[in-house]
């Protein structure tokens, strides 16, 4: 790449090399921009007889086009890209999704010396016409054996990021404390219903029971009939473990239980179990408050019906001080 300064009438097809301004200061034609012929025109009604451009060498690939290639590899799902001033791409999600992101991945095209990606956090929750990510590169040009190597990469790798749908998800509540379950329903039903509507649902089943096996046992086995996206465990005590009455109740409805605590604060005694594909989720203590907790971090996801692994909870580890 080489800058040079050009007459305005031959410089069509070049790249600026600096932001023209009109004399009030309103920004006539970004730096990065490749200029038209409808811009020399532009360019000589304003006066101009001279502009600092700079032209491609061989092998290299423009900005504009570097970033746009990546862009349509980088993600799947509800996604649209939209070119943006500067040489960059963002990625908008087109309706209400959770990102999921392959944090390797990332990190792995980040390295390269030309092209860099900035994405929502994995699990983060998006509203439809929300930001998902933006590719940027080095200004005006890049080397084309580098973009190769990265569209390479990505092709052979797969999508970094999935932009996964939430579509009319269910939610089902069993409220559970050892005097009576309408006690605990008193002390969560506000909370959860202000959680579930940030996510634009809420609760379609619900019941409450005393915490003992046998009658949270039946109330999940009655909950999982309906089929619902998740079930929620609003429960008063907080969990010894699996072995506790809630625990035993998973395990005795056929759930496979993925895992016990979280390394998030507040959230630590999480227990998350299976039914199938259904997802049975354990939160003592993050029913009862508002303030952002392991609650936010995993629902999304799961509202998705994207199945959560212990492994991928053990990540939430960095960045788990919440408050």
């Amino acid at each position: 790449m080489r800058a040079q300064t050009v007459e305005v009438r031959q410089s069509a097809g070049r790249i600026l090399c600096c932001t023209i301004f009109r004399p009030g200061g309103k920004k006539l034609l970004p730096k990065g921009h490749v200029i038209s012929d409808d811009d020399v025109s532009l360019l000589s009604t304003e006066g101009m007889e001279n502009v600092w451009v700079t032209a491609l060498e061989e092998g290299e690939v423009s900005e504009e086009e570097a970033v746009l290639r990546v862009a349509q590899l980088i993600s799947c799902g509800s996604i649209e890209i939209r070119p943006a001033p500067g040489g960059r791409a963002n990625l908008i999600v087109t309706e209400d999704c959770c990102a999921l992101v392959d944090d390797d991945l990332l990190r792995q095209i980040n390295c390269t010396a030309s092209i860099v990606i900035a994405t929502a956090r994995n699990f983060q929750y998006l509203k439809a016409g929300e930001r998902a990510a933006t590719v940027k590169s080095t200004p005006f040009a890049v080397p084309g054996e580098q973009l190769e190597a990265v569209l390479s990469i990505l092709s052979e790798r797969g999508p970094l990021l999935q932009a996964r749908p939430l579509q009319s998800p269910s939610v089902a509540v069993l409220y559970s404390d050892p005097q009576s379950g309408d006690r605990a329903r008193q002390f969560f039903e506000g909370i959860v219903r202000q959680r579930l509507e940030t996510f634009g649902i809420s609760p379609r089943f619900s019941l409450a029971v005393a915490e003992d096996e046998e009658r949270v046992s039946k109330g999940l086995e009655h909950l999982l009939k309906s089929n619902p996206s998740a079930v929620l465990i609003a429960s008063t005590t907080a969990p010894a473990g699996p072995e506790d009455a809630v625990g035993r109740a998973m395990a005795r409805v056929g759930c496979h239980l993925e895992k016990f605590l979280a390394p998030v604060e507040p959230g630590v005694l999480t227990l998350l179990g299976y039914s199938d594909s259904i997802p049975v989720l354990s939160s003592p203590g993050c029913f009862r408050s508002a303030k952002t907790n392991v609650l936010d971090l995993i629902l999304p996801p799961l509202l998705a019906k994207y199945r959560v692994s212990g492994w991928e909870i053990a990540g939430l580890g960095h960045g788990g001080l919440l408050s």
